[in-house]
């Protein structure tokens, strides 16, 4: 087992421990794996951390602290909150595994409290109540979190690939049956310049219609 190319430090097993995740999931984060992954015995891992879960809250912090925090005071608190949700949309694509772990977490990181605390003063700035602001974050990261989920486990990653599905699916429909699918594939889903990502936006659009109304009234 050749030595680390750096000192060991908490940064770089918590590093490790992501990309572990990134190919074989939570699961996977193991304090035999990560050592692997450092090129280093399992047991000098503890100078760093204690255990697995104190590795687990390490990487739920990590992938809070990637997320882009919306500025607080922002003009626009709809801007403030879409910019935050396309950036938590795009952070969680690369780790979806951390979708299960972010709300377990009984010892949440200094980066995920400050995340959760900007998100509320984006909206308690913008004149939610108290309630108010704390149904808008559930709901939008819900979902987030679902879109996320859903996008990782689709069989399309690009574009082309929308028409190799869809066409496959049409082609063994019954002719004379499922009319509106049949509808939805050849008018919608199979028309030029279709991409399935565009519904992040429409969906979240609609989201942050419903609080605003909400918020007014």
């Amino acid at each position: 087992m050749s030595p680390p190319s750096q000192p060991l430090s908490r940064a770089l097993v918590l590093e490790a421990a992501i990309r572990v995740a990134d190919r074989g999931g939570v699961e996977s984060i193991t304090m035999r794996r990560v050592a692997q992954e450092l090129g280093v015995e399992a047991m000098s891992l503890y100078h760093h951390v204690p255990n697995k879960d104190a590795i687990l809250d390490g990487v739920v912090d990590m992938v809070f602290a990637a997320i882009e925090l919306p500025g607080a005071g922002h003009d626009d608190w709809r801007e403030a909150i879409r910019t935050r949700a396309g950036s938590a949309r795009t952070v969680l694509s690369r780790h979806s595994w951390a979708l299960g772990l972010m709300d377990s977490r009984r010892n949440p990181g200094p980066a995920t409290l400050r995340h959760h605390d900007a998100v509320l003063g984006v909206l308690r700035g913008a004149g939610f109540t108290l309630p108010m602001a704390a149904h808008a974050v559930s709901l939008i990261d819900s979902y987030v979190g679902g879109f996320v989920l859903q996008e990782a486990n689709l069989p399309v990653r690009v574009p082309g690939d929308v028409e190799d599905v869809a066409g496959g699916i049409l082609e063994h429909l019954p002719a004379d049956e499922l009319p509106h699918l049949r509808e939805m594939i050849t008018d919608h889903a199979l028309r030029p310049g279709y991409d399935h990502t565009g519904e992040f936006g429409y969906g979240l659009d609609l989201i942050l219609d419903a609080l605003e109304a909400r918020r007014e009234a």
